[in-house]
């Protein structure tokens, strides 16, 4: 589900930027341009729309198709991407009660990531949810609007959905253009998708644990510097 920002929807989306961890991390600046590329071209499907005199019902606080969609498909470099971020960004009220969903959670079972109605993983979440939009009313609770009003769900654009995958095809250590370009075409990139609510949450919390004890065991860095968060 795309949540319009006015200023957004003048300039074109901005991409996210985490500086130092794209430095570290090789894969992280190749998904933040997958999915720069993947919110520009919900924009301009949204504009287009907008010219036949459509308007989006999706909006801030909505979540049912997180409620509703129970086989939401994901790649590893998009599972990578939202570990990372609720393991070393995610703070506040949401972190704690992610961690008891995440062990919780059952397969079949709705998106492991809502917290009472918010996305914990919003400026991470995969491409299904980047290019799933719907105009006119908003969905009724439990419905999959993709099988109920085609015509109402936004169709992404091939060539910023194919643009997309080019660029976090490398993850996988296809480099060369030319091969890139084959496996988008013939789909067999997808074959790599998993079912978000099928991965294993239970480890992710261990690891949130796990990465909360060691940014508290010592209140001093290895040089002796006080250590802050």
């Amino acid at each position: 589900m795309a949540e319009q920002d006015p200023a957004a929807q003048v300039s074109g989306p901005q991409r996210l930027s985490f500086p130092v961890e794209e430095q570290a991390h090789q894969w992280l600046p190749m998904l933040l341009d997958a999915y720069h590329t993947a919110d520009a071209g919900v924009a301009e499907g949204i504009r287009r729309e907008a010219l036949q005199g459509r308007t989006l019902a999706c909006a801030k606080g909505c979540s049912a198709c997180c409620r509703a969609h129970t086989t939401i498909p994901v790649y590893p470099l998009e599972l990578v991407g939202m570990s990372w971020f609720v393991t070393e960004k995610l703070a506040g009220r949401l972190r704690e009660p992610l961690k008891r969903q995440l062990r919780a959670h059952r397969n079949g079972q709705p998106c492991p990531l809502l917290v009472d109605g918010v996305c914990s993983v919003h400026p991470m979440r995969p491409l299904a949810c980047r290019h799933f939009n719907v105009f006119g009313r908003a969905c009724a609770e439990g419905e999959d609007a993709y099988y109920t009003r085609r015509k109402d769900v936004l169709t992404p654009i091939p060539k910023y959905k194919d643009d997309a995958f080019f660029v976090m095809l490398p993850f996988y250590g296809v480099t060369r253009k030319s091969e890139r370009r084959k496996l988008i075409k013939s789909g067999a990139m997808h074959q790599m998708a998993r079912v978000l609510q099928e991965c294993n949450w239970d480890g992710l919390a261990n690891r949130m644990d796990d990465f909360d004890r060691k940014g508290w065991q010592s209140p001093r860095d290895q040089d002796g510097s006080e250590r802050r968060r």
